[in-house]
């Protein structure tokens, strides 16, 4: 893992929708919007209808999401969210 990435995992009820590594990960938080960033502070929240956006070597990625749950602990970025598709 490269030095203050993130691991991000996001997985639906169907597969893993991905499972890699991030600079950033900004999630539709049920209160607003947040972003994670290398040594975020615990977290378990719900996440809203929107948009989850991650940045890597590879540039911006994306997914729609129906709502779901996000856990952030020690660089860990967990993800389980429904979406429409």
């Amino acid at each position: 893992m490269e030095d203050y990435a993130l691991k991000l995992e996001i997985l639906s009820p169907q597969k893993v929708l991905f499972d890699g590594e991030a600079r950033l990960v900004r999630l539709p938080g049920a209160k607003a919007p947040f972003t994670v960033l290398y040594n975020h502070a615990p977290i378990l929240t719900v996440l809203e209808r929107g948009i989850v956006r991650w940045e890597n070597a590879g540039g911006e990625s994306q997914l729609a999401i129906a709502g779901g749950f996000a856990k952030v602990e020690d660089n860990h970025v967990e993800l389980c969210v429904e979406t429409d598709g």
